[in-house]
């Protein structure tokens, strides 16, 4: 098989998925599979549906296109406030999208009108997140317009937690995000369909003890591909947290000393090293580096550690026998490490757990490898 690649457990996702459909849905709560960590990889968003996702979102057309060409018609959302100059792909591709600008509404409801079609609009709330969204002093004026609007319809409002500032929402703050749902329908009319709360940051306050009002949906990514909460990154119960592998091959093994400060042309140099190495250390390097992956969020063999990185190189020391050249060496990966991981393009994607699927360009099949994690 090629490397680097990813290995891709369907049958985790699938389960992680089934896992938080089955802990939301009591509540109220329906899933949104998010898949712009996995570039909108078509196989791995039918594995979020085949758990029981209502329906998928991106942040991206491009990766809305990919599934759409794939053959997928279940309804997608755009998550991240379109572009000007995509809204006829948007209202081609997307049944809804969130929104924060008038003068990008305006557009889509234009183009949806030549197209004969309506396109659902979700609107955007800053509740303290500080990245995209409407005050909740001007939610009321703006729905009330989209309300007036040919082409386009109001379908709910959305509110977005912990990606910027990176703190979890409150209990306070989604009783405010559910008050407003209120004060929308008794100014412009009409249920709103939709009520999202947020994404996997959301997790915690969704399964607590206390009510969640409004909020019927939640759009998770992190949660499904990597069981993990992402404030705080730690497990969630009964999750998987290996359905992605990151592997790679060994490509030099060996000793080399510990350099010299004098020999260093830049001194900046020494503080990219992760490891300051001292006497001769023991390592080896596999064909992978920054132009593949976020070399800091990967996690490092058992008993290894990451003395550093460039473009395309990894170096990685370690007390005992370095493994063998051309063997493949396995790495878990946080979010970050994901993304780029799945955006590379020298990286391969492999299915595991999905037989019945034919291959493309991505390669399938279980496969043993050397395991140092």
């Amino acid at each position: 098989m090629s490397c680097p690649r990813v290995e891709v457990d369907l049958a985790k996702i699938r389960r992680n998925t089934q896992t938080l459909v089955s802990r939301l849905g009591p509540r109220g709560i329906s899933v949104t599979g998010v898949t712009k960590a996995v570039c909108g990889h078509p196989t791995i968003a039918r594995a979020m549906l085949e758990g029981g996702a209502v329906g998928l979102a991106d942040a991206r057309i491009t990766n809305v296109q990919r599934l759409r060409a794939a053959g997928l018609t279940d309804p997608i959302t755009l998550i991240r406030t379109p572009m000007l100059s995509q809204a006829d792909h948007i209202v081609q591709s997307c049944e809804t999208s969130y929104n924060t600008e008038m003068l990008v509404i305006t557009a889509l409801a234009a183009t949806a009108i030549r197209k004969g079609a309506v396109h659902g609009i979700v609107l955007m709330v800053e509740m303290g997140d500080q990245r995209d969204g409407i005050l909740p002093e001007n939610l009321a004026d703006i729905a009330q317009q989209v309300m007036q609007m040919s082409g386009v319809a109001l379908k709910g409002i959305s509110a977005n937690f912990a990606c910027l500032n990176g703190l979890a929402p409150t209990a306070l703050q989604m009783d405010a995000f559910c008050d407003l749902a209120n004060e929308i329908e008794g100014v412009c009319g009409p249920f709103l369909k939709i009520v999202s709360g947020g994404n996997s940051a959301n997790l915690p306050w969704a399964l607590g003890e206390h009510a969640t009002g409004r909020v019927n949906d939640l759009r998770l990514g992190e949660a499904i591909l990597l069981g993990v909460e992402p404030v705080s990154g730690d497990r969630i119960d009964g999750m998987y947290t290996d359905a992605f592998t990151l592997v790679a091959e060994v490509i030099e093994t060996g000793s080399k000393p510990a350099p010299s400060a004098i020999a260093l042309v830049n001194p900046t140099l020494a503080r990219r090293r992760i490891a300051q190495a001292s006497g001769v250390s023991k390592r080896f390097i596999v064909a992978m580096g920054h132009q593949d992956t976020d070399i800091l969020g990967l996690s490092m063999p058992v008993g290894s550690t990451l003395i550093g990185a460039t473009s395309d190189h990894l170096v990685i020391g370690m007390p005992g026998t370095p493994p063998p050249l051309g063997s493949e060496v396995r790495f878990h990966l946080n979010y970050n490490a994901l993304m780029h991981a799945m955006a590379a393009p020298d990286i391969e994607v492999t299915l595991l757990g999905n037989q019945s699927m034919r291959p493309s360009r991505h390669t399938q099949g279980e496969v043993g490898h050397l395991a140092l994690v």
